[in-house]
């Protein structure tokens, strides 16, 4: 991660930036929204590209994944492999976190494979549906 945040030197950066991925990726919540009121970019990506939001969707974190939409997240930013949060969240099938990124109006046609392709390949279509 390369992103320097702040007034930190690039090695305190990369460790806030190391912190805030683990948080998401566990569903911290209230932890990582600490770091957003303290600047953290809600866009925030590790380095294949994936968002606080990203990993917070694939591992299957509704609370987290509101949390974050409600900051300004792009629910549709795609990580270094074209993969958006819903495609991950249909894989995953993760009912709470797709419903959640519909909901926000996640577009179910971008990405690599599209969230429509993974619902049909790993038989989650029934997670589209409201």
């Amino acid at each position: 991660m390369a992103t320097s945040l702040g007034g930190l030197s690039p090695d305190d950066s990369a460790r806030v930036a190391d912190l805030a991925v683990d948080l998401a990726r566990n569903g911290s919540t209230d932890e990582l929204l600490e770091f957003l009121d303290h600047g953290l970019p809600v866009n925030l990506a590790d380095t294949q590209g994936n968002t606080l939001l990203m990993l917070a969707a694939y591992h299957g974190h509704a609370e987290t994944v509101v949390a974050l939409v409600d900051r300004g997240a792009d629910v549709d930013r795609r990580n270094d492999r074209d993969q958006t949060p819903v495609a991950g969240a249909l894989f995953k099938g993760e009912k709470q976190v797709v419903r959640a990124l519909v909901t926000a109006g996640a577009d179910l046609d971008a990405g690599t494979p599209t969230a429509r392709q993974a619902a049909e390949m790993f038989g989650t279509q029934s997670l589209l549906e409201t």
